[in-house]
């Protein structure tokens, strides 16, 4: 068993604080975080390209790979839907970023046919090479079923992609504890969400069985308009305003970067 899968083995909450560059990676690592995982949002922002399969697959791969140079903790990639159609192509994408140091992935059946995600995720299991497939179903993101139907649908799907070989599975947009137990008494994998508004707390969430809890882009989506305001205060007054002071020290981030 891997390392990266032996953090979802359920004796804690794996907490995945969302990186978007090998500059944000390495500073989670040294706050503290066992694993990296990236978000495609903030990967694509930072890269100049709106999020949904606009980035190019070389970008993506070439993000992965800086963030596996700086970082020792072991690093899932969001690959949005594996930037394919063609189930043999995504598993050639894949092994592109297993041969980067990659141990995991979240591929998303956003609107595609449950059906066509098996595909490639067998495709994927294929390989035969060690990769997390971390399957984001967005059910309850892009409200692919009614109220009140969204559970039977996850597990509808769980059930599917288990057999495909999945190893977790990924429930953005759930947060009621009612259908997060049912989530996890369903579909006999680990289970992974999203920090989200109404979302339990942490320890709650490890008490309800959850293994995986992620950021999101929320962090990248805070630091833009923090960004924003400073950069709106100099181009007005040629200052960037009171949150100037809470900046990072350019020692402490340089340290971050240079080798002892």
């Amino acid at each position: 068993m891997s390392d990266f899968k032996k953090l979802h083995d359920g004796s804690q909450l794996l907490h995945l604080p969302n990186a978007w560059d090998a500059g944000s990676a390495r500073l989670f690592e040294r706050l503290g975080a066992a694993a990296i995982a990236t978000t495609s949002a903030g990967v694509a922002w930072a890269q100049g390209y709106a999020d949904n399969d606009h980035l190019p697959v070389d970008s993506a791969i070439a993000v992965a790979a800086n963030i596996a140079r700086v970082i020792k903790v072991p690093l899932s990639v969001d690959f949005e839907n594996g930037y394919s159609a063609d189930p043999q192509q995504v598993a050639r994408n894949v092994l592109r970023l297993i041969e980067v140091g990659v141990a995991g992935i979240n591929l998303e059946d956003g609107n595609d046919a449950p059906a066509l995600v098996a595909d490639k995720i067998h495709a994927i299991k294929r390989l035969d090479r060690e990769i997390f497939v971390n399957l984001r179903t967005d059910v309850y993101l892009k409200g692919l079923a009614p109220e009140g139907e969204r559970v039977a649908e996850v597990l509808k799907r769980a059930r599917l992609y288990k057999e495909a070989g999945i190893d977790g599975l990924f429930v953005p947009g759930i947060c009621l504890v009612e259908e997060i137990k049912q989530v996890v008494a369903g579909a006999g994998l680990p289970v992974n969400v999203m920090d989200w508004p109404g979302l339990p707390s942490a320890e709650a969430l490890h008490q309800l069985g959850v293994a995986r809890l992620s950021a999101g882009s929320g962090i990248p989506q805070a630091l833009w308009s923090v960004a924003a305001d400073m950069a709106k205060g100099f181009l007005a007054t040629g200052n960037a305003g009171p949150l100037i002071a809470k900046a990072m020290p350019y020692g402490d981030l340089q340290g971050l970067f240079l080798k002892p």
